[in-house]
């Protein structure tokens, strides 16, 4: 048989053509999100925002157009009909934080999305992969009814709120730890099933004997007499026709802190543990049903004795009530459950949850003592102990973490908090496994004692324990961000300021994963930087937002913690570089991830705040809070001591003006916009006028947070900059390169230092271990980043506070910054600092746009840098060079190559401009 001359023709148009032959090799979208999660449940907004990477082989790639389609049923979208929204074609490089504009939405319900693009070389994509979300609870009457119920209620004048720091005068008291059932039946085919709960202060959930999901500590932390939040979980498969079972536990978290002979910071009762719950039950024929808690749900005391957020927690086995969470057991001794109060407002959880990541076995088993047995689990986290034992009926093991060890071997809580530890109670049936749900705590060690490790001898016949690891816990935020390079020591300490993000990046971000385990603010701008780099936390940060919303006092008040649960004093309640959290938080938030929505929620508390620093100003200057808090001085770490709180209040007052003049600005509020711009002025002239020595170009004190924070925050007038830069490179190298800004003017000093094109010093500071600082807590035995550079014992060895190297480690020795005027990384500078006896690094990170790859080495006379830039973005390239050099991309000397466009020598630098597409630069003399 002859073919065709059509068909000749079509494959003789397919050789000329390759790239009609699939849109998906040549333009793709993909990796579709709405409101930053992949196929959320708990949708709350009615115009969510909706985002896409694009794939293309092509460099230089735009998008041109796009066009989505969302329905609310498969079949539909399966046939390119969007029922709920059809954009259209719409021309726009707009690839994330693309408002939905379609029907209005409705309540628990299903939507599903795809994309398709079109791009600036003509090229049109296939559609994208159907995503989906599913819609919250969008109003208070859309839980039909449901209760908040609990075991028992606490009386209105036992309330402790705000918490007492630390223990007051109180009786003793503890709380029962219940657990909830409610059994109902299926009679139809099934289509979906959700379930909205919200318990506090901690719930697990299960479904016929089956724990929901994998989360835990849910729900997030919150200032609950203001508002709390529920979760969403699809539980389709886990439901079947006929008889199933709802179950629930709850813990205290800090919805109720026990009041015993543990360890607690705060002394604070909300009530006692109650929840809300209803469950969607949709029908393949089109019919609903709702589950909702309510007083014919039974309850009874969980064999969880004992759980607090500071204390610890105990499990007494033989209380166990078998089959309790699943359809026949025999509730009949179970008492109804009570109809409470809750919070006033329920909120959508949408930031990331709590999970478990990496599990440790011991390194090392010694017994310092008779009967104690110390496990050495190698790394200081955020985490919770996991046994494996048996023994008799009724025997006690108990289990104490702690940082760090006493000079005798056993543990040492003395700075972590004491007492906490876990008491597990035997059934004596078998192995048994346990670990606790509604705590953790900071530890390295696990000391046990009532048991003894296998295979040791056991003359008193104590339980065995066959096996105890550590399980680490934080917030699942994605991992986005990498780097590594030929110096062994900022690899390590790229480890150990990491170990100290993920230690303290729960529902908040907390300072210390055990004694304290608050939202102080500080570190949300400080060290917001380092975290988005390594960690996508947009979701968190708005949730960090919304907290502060809520703590906001009347006055205009952002206090230093969020949630507050306890009112501090003087600067630990009001001070202004925590405070301005407020403001910096969602401005960066925005530049960030291009999130306008965090500036329009934050506005109006923005504003508040700067009235209110205003009332406490004198002359334009604030004199108040902590400053730069823990600086290395004469004195032992605390307050500020090398530089006036009314340097560091007033100029973060500045900054956070400037931010808010051009937020009014980008939001249409032209008046305000003037408005804060003639205060910013008043401010910058009090604080020149008060610190600035023209003769001497000495700011204040003349410390390194003085200098630091007056050039970054632009109050220096521009003809004395490169004068107060060179007094704080003076400064530094007059140390010796050691330091002594902390946790306030420590990043300013990086930055600073680093945009000024002298990385050579940040190298000089960090690269030694003699004096204190990285090297030097890591030369102490440290495996997490310490609350001192000084590494010292009687503070706390997780905190996140100093890890500011991690943003140099990306824009400076990787190289990855964004430009001045970039929105979420759309463009970028590629400047990699050579440094030292530095030869190589490698920095990637995944932009709101894609994957950013900066890869380069160095050899006597040749230098290569691969680059990797996502679609939608572009970027200028920093290649060492001078006049003489020959610059190739791949095989290509540059001044030939199209795609790359070379701006001339600047500063021993050739400026390259591309978009995107991966490259291999390589530079010789």
């Amino acid at each position: 048989m002859k073919p065709k001359p059509l068909i000749l023709l079509f494959c003789l148009i397919l050789s000329f053509f390759p790239f009609l032959t699939s849109a998906r090799d040549v333009l793709q979208p993909n990796s579709l999100t709405c409101e930053y999660a992949s196929n959320p449940l708990g949708i709350t907004s009615q115009t969510p925002k909706l985002s896409w990477f694009i794939a293309s082989s092509l460099r230089n790639t735009q998008q041109a157009a796009w066009q989505v389609l969302v329905a609310d049923n498969l079949t539909d979208l399966s046939k390119n009909i969007g029922n709920i929204w059809n954009s259209k074609k719409i021309n726009s490089n707009q690839s994330i934080q693309v408002p939905y504009k379609g029907r209005h939405l409705l309540s628990a319900k299903t939507y599903y999305w795809k994309v398709k693009i079109w791009d600036n070389h003509g090229n049109i994509s296939s559609w994208s992969k159907t995503a989906m979300w599913r819609m919250g609870l969008l109003n208070s009457g859309d839980w039909l009814g449901a209760k908040w119920i609990a075991y028992e209620e606490l009386p209105a004048a036992e309330r402790i709120v705000p918490a007492i720091h630390l223990r007051g005068d109180f009786a003793p008291q503890n709380d029962i730890l219940p657990l909830f059932r409610r059994d109902f039946s299926i009679k139809r085919k099934l289509k979906n099933a959700t379930a909205f709960i919200s318990g506090l202060g901690h719930f697990d959930l299960s479904i016929n004997g089956s724990k929901v999901g994998d989360h835990i500590l849910d729900a997030g932390w919150t200032q609950y007499d203001k508002h709390a939040l529920y979760v969403t979980f699809d539980i389709t498969d886990q439901l079947k026709k006929g008889d199933n079972t709802i179950g629930v536990i709850l813990g205290n978290g800090f919805y109720f802190i026990p009041r015993d002979d543990r360890y607690r910071k705060l002394t604070g009762a909300y009530g006692f543990p109650k929840l809300i719950c209803r469950v969607l039950l949709e029908y393949s024929d089109g019919s609903t049903e709702n589950i909702i808690s309510d007083e014919q749900w039974k309850t009874s005391p969980s064999p969880i004795t004992t759980t607090s957020i500071y204390g610890g927690e105990d499990y007494n086995a033989t209380l166990e009530q078998n089959n309790w969470d699943k359809p026949g057991f025999d509730d009949s001794k179970w008492r109804k459950a009570v109809i409470v109060t809750g919070s006033p407002v329920l909120n959508s959880q949408t930031a990331e949850p709590v999970r478990l990541f990496e599990t440790f076995t011991p390194v090392k088993i010694s017994s310092p003592k008779p009967g104690i047995w110390v496990y050495d689990m190698g790394q200081n986290a955020s985490a919770i102990p996991a046994i494996e034992t048996n023994g008799k009926k009724g025997a006690v093991v108990r289990i104490t973490p702690a940082e760090l060890l006493n000079p005798d071997g056993t543990v040492n809580q003395s700075a972590s908090g004491v007492p906490h530890y876990y008491d597990y109670t035997l059934k004596g049936e078998g192995n048994e496994k346990w670990q606790p749900r509604f705590t953790y705590y900071g530890f390295r060690y696990l000391q046990v004692e009532g048991a003894v490790p296998e295979k040791e001898e056991n003359p008193n016949n104590l339980p065995v324990l066959t096996s105890l690891k550590s399980l680490h816990l934080r917030n699942a935020a994605e991992n986005i961000g990498s780097f590594n390079s030929s110096n062994e020591l900022f690899n390590k300490t790229f480890k150990l300021i990491d170990w100290a993000i993920k230690s303290n990046m729960v529902s908040v971000f907390t300072d210390c994963p055990h004694r304290e385990k608050l939202g102080w603010l500080e570190e949300a701008h400080l060290m917001g930087g380092s975290v988005q780099y390594n960690y996508n936390v947009a979701s968190l940060c708005r949730k960090i937002i919304r907290d502060m919303m809520a703590a906001q006092t009347a006055d205009g008040l952002i206090p230093d913690i969020a949630p507050e649960y306890t009112h501090f004093d003087g600067g630990f309640r009001d001070s202004p570089e925590w405070g301005s959290s407020g403001v910096i938080l969602p401005w960066y938030v925005y530049k960030w991830y291009g999130d306008k929505d965090a500036l329009e929620e934050s506005y109006p508390m923005m504003q508040k705040y700067i009235a209110y620093l205003g009332t406490k100003a004198t002359n334009h200057m604030l004199d108040h809070g902590l400053g730069d808090w823990f600086d290395i001085g004469p004195n032992s770490p605390g307050e500020a001591q090398l530089t006036p709180k009314k340097f560091t209040a007033t100029a973060i007052y500045y900054y956070d003006i400037e931010i808010i003049s051009k937020v009014a600005a980008l939001l249409g509020k032209t008046e305000d916009s003037r408005k804060y711009s003639d205060l910013a002025l008043a401010v910058k002239n009090a604080f020149n006028t008060t610190f600035f020595n023209k003769e001497t170009k000495q700011y204040s004190t003349g410390s390194q947070t003085a200098y630091a924070m007056a050039a970054y925050m632009n109050l220096v007038e521009p003809e004395y900059k490169e004068a107060i830069i060179a007094n704080l490179v003076k400064e530094i190298k007059g140390r010796k390169n050691s330091l002594t800004a902390d946790d306030i003017g420590y990043r300013y000093v990086l930055k600073v230092l680093d945009d000024a094109g002298r990385s050579d010093v940040i190298y000089d500071m960090n690269s030694k271990s003699d004096v204190p600082g990285y090297g030097w807590q890591l030369e102490h035995g440290a495996t997490a980043l310490t609350e001192s550079w000084q590494a010292y014992g009687f503070v706390s060895n997780n905190h996140f506070m100093l890890g500011h190297l991690m943003e140099w480690l990306y824009s400076g020795l990787g190289g990855i910054k964004a430009s001045a005027d970039a929105i979420a990384y759309n463009k970028l500078e590629i400047k990699p600092e050579q440094v030292g006896n530095i030869t190589h690094a490698r920095a990637s990170y995944k932009t709101p746009y894609g994957n950013i790859v900066s890869d380069w080495n160095k050899t006597e006379n040749n230098f290569e840098l691969k680059v990797e830039v996502p679609v939608n973005s572009k970027a200028t390239i920093y290649i060492p060079a001078s006049e003489n050099t020959k610059i190739y991309e791949g095989e290509m000397l540059i001044k030939n190559n199209k795609e790359v466009v070379f701006k001339g020598i600047k500063k021993g630098f050739a400026l390259l401009e591309i978009g995107s597409g991966n490259y291999v630069f390589k530079a010789a003399d």
